[in-house]
């Protein structure tokens, strides 16, 4: 049982002391201190819900969750309330990797990873193979990925470049209109403008910004990962109009001022 130590990192974790706890909870700081070292061996359920309440985490993952295993995205995700015993949901835990100062690494998905990775996404062999790196401008309490793209279907991001995304724990978050890396099980990783239709049709709307790509429909149970498009880092340069399309744009411009002329002349002679 992980109650002991769960709580103290948790009253630790909100830099609060043990007299500030117990005032709050109605104990004795040597009550508290009892539960914290494990002298208390087995609290009573009237403690078990004051600290599940408290700490806005169930008693069952007080209990039966090694919290310092945990990850900081992880913890903070348990922290806003994605808690599987809670919520009733589906938490979902991924597989990460952290650096020498233990801070949770970016991981890459290269393009030559790419079709492994719906196989392996939650395998921590196969993630800590990726490379790595680290923004520090980023949120440590956040989880974050890099997704290398492929093809033109969201031009102006050209082929090629790098999304920095940020994990979503919960799908309801989805914002209609917004960019997305999706992960499921038959299109692998894609890189799409997202229409939330979770709550009528069970599905999600994929979009993509080339107009020239058809939309559509991924069911929620063919999802595995959903990524919010944080930024992107390319070596390449949007592609200017070319001059042919500019010409284009000229000539219509001129057709429409001569027709304006025109029915302002005719009007005139009238």
């Amino acid at each position: 049982m992980y109650f002991s130590q769960n709580i103290k990192l948790l009253r630790k974790r909100r830099n609060r002391t043990q007299d500030v706890v117990s005032g709050e909870l109605g104990f004795s700081r040597s009550t508290l201190n009892s539960y914290e070292n494990g002298i208390v061996i087995n609290p009573t359920l009237e403690a078990l819900v004051s600290f599940s309440k408290y700490f806005r985490v169930s008693i069952d993952t007080m209990i039966k969750v090694n919290l310092a295993q945990l990850s900081e995205s992880q913890l903070s995700e348990i922290e806003k309330g994605y808690d599987v015993y809670m919520t009733g949901g589906k938490l979902r835990v991924l597989a990460t990797t952290i650096d020498s100062l233990n801070r949770e690494n970016i991981e890459v998905v290269p393009l030559k990873a790419k079709a492994g990775y719906t196989a392996g996404y939650n395998d921590p062999q196969y993630i800590s193979a990726l490379p790595t790196f680290q923004l520090p401008f980023l949120s440590s309490e956040r989880k974050y990925r890099a997704f290398q793209i492929d093809g033109d279907s969201m031009l102006p991001i050209q082929h090629g470049s790098w999304i920095i995304a940020e994990f979503v724990q919960d799908w309801r978050d989805v914002k209609d209109g917004s960019a997305y890396i999706v992960v499921t099980k038959d299109e692998g990783i894609v890189f799409k403008i997202v229409y939330n239709q979770t709550r009528k049709q069970k599905n999600f709307l994929l979009r993509s910004l080339n107009t020239s790509y058809e939309p559509f429909e991924v069911p929620v149970n063919e999802v595995i990962e959903i990524w919010k498009f944080i930024n992107f880092i390319s070596s390449e340069l949007p592609e200017p109009e070319s001059t042919q399309e500019q010409l284009s744009k000229m000539v219509m411009q001129l057709q429409s001022d001569i027709s304006e002329i025109k029915a302002s002349a005719g009007g005139k002679k009238r």
